[in-house]
């Protein structure tokens, strides 16, 4: 589902919205650009990936499930950051299902 954000002129913010969903450096962008509109929607869905990828390495207590839960996660979310890089270089702003709201 698109949002009616549009991104701003500039490869600036493209950049600053795609570091959104490359995993730690989500937090770059979060804290920087909290003015930028566009930005702080990506930043939010790549803080909310990254973390339930820490999440997931912490199922890998859990004994048999835990291992399942990490695959599983481990494809969503990169399945999900790589849509997520497509929006941004698209100038859109889509809700990833799961945690775009």
């Amino acid at each position: 589902m698109e949002t009616t954000l549009n991104a701003p002129a500039g490869l600036g913010s493209k950049m600053m919205a795609a570091l959104s969903y490359l995993g730690i450096l989500s937090l770059v962008p979060f804290l920087v650009n909290r003015d930028n509109p566009y930005v702080r929607f990506h930043a939010r869905q790549g803080v909310m990936l990254w973390m339930w990828e820490v999440l997931a390495i912490y199922s890998l207590v859990v004994p048999g499930v835990g291992a399942i839960f990490f695959n599983l996660s481990g494809l969503l979310c990169f399945a999900f950051s790589v849509i997520g890089l497509v929006s941004v270089f698209m100038g859109r702003a889509w809700k990833l299902p799961l945690i775009g709201k």
